[in-house]
């Protein structure tokens, strides 16, 4: 066995041993719940914009993102444009690495990998430092409710000319939204690719730390995907990454389509 192949088993035996730690998956808990008091998720920024993520879920998608190789990211819920960009500088790596493979030069006026970016609403100066970003030229802003007709459409439409597809959930986190998102979205997934759906870590909060918020136990991403995952055979819980990441927003929510 050479050396990269032994790290690489000693490592994925040592992610198998944390899945089986309930000691530490108890203080993980514990400190994303008092972490979460403090406004943790909201410390960081990607590329110069805020990004509302664990630094280990920004790690985590880049990791997905370069092992899938995606020509097209779905991502709902843009906030404040952080991951957008994010997926965006990703996806030109990507097409950097695919030009120096085949010997070309890469055209970065013609990207072909790109982002869509849905919301309800995009506020004017978020709207101005996504557009205005060195990666803006990858990603298309699409405002409106995810779960709308017409918006669903325009995103099959875009679907239709991807070969390889990750969508990303992370806008209104209430149960009745967010399974609705998983039913339109889910089938524009390709095989091997992910439907990464955030916030499951709400069923792990107390109500009162987001008081004003119309989601909470019982009712936000986690009870979606568990209801969804009963009746969505080809979709499985990436248990890997559950138990690497141990801080996360998303666990349980990293949803590998086997089939």
């Amino acid at each position: 066995m050479n050396d990269l192949a032994d790290f690489c088993a000693t490592r994925a035996r040592q992610i198998e041993s944390l899945g089986q730690n309930p000691e530490l998956r108890s203080l993980s808990t514990a400190w994303m719940l008092r972490a979460s008091e403090c406004g943790y998720s909201y410390h960081f920024d990607a590329l110069g914009l805020p990004i509302i993520q664990f630094p280990q879920d920004v790690v985590a998608m880049q990791e997905l993102l370069w092992r899938v190789r995606p020509d097209l990211v779905i991502e709902t819920g843009v906030a404040r444009g952080g991951s957008v960009v994010m997926h965006a500088a990703q996806l030109a790596l990507l097409e950097y690495a695919d030009a120096v493979a085949d010997g070309q030069l890469l055209d970065p006026s013609r990207p072909r990998r790109r982002v869509l970016g849905i919301d309800v609403e995009i506020r004017a100066h978020n709207r101005a430092a996504i557009e205005t970003h060195p990666m803006s030229a990858r990603i298309e802003l699409l405002e409106g409710s995810s779960v709308a007709l017409d918006v669903v459409e325009h995103a099959r439409t875009r679907a239709g000319s991807a070969d390889r597809i990750l969508v990303c959930l992370d806008s209104n986190h209430t149960h009745a939204h967010v399974r609705a998102e998983l039913e339109a979205y889910a089938p524009l997934v390709t095989p091997g690719s992910y439907l990464v759906v955030f916030d499951t870590i709400v069923e792990q909060l107390p109500k009162s730390l987001y008081p004003d918020r119309p989601w909470g136990p019982g009712d936000n991403p986690a009870t979606a995907v568990a209801e969804f995952l009963r009746e969505h055979p080809e979709f499985e819980v990436d248990q890997t990454i559950d138990n690497k990441l141990q801080l996360s927003v998303a666990p349980g929510g990293y949803l590998r389509r086997v089939r």
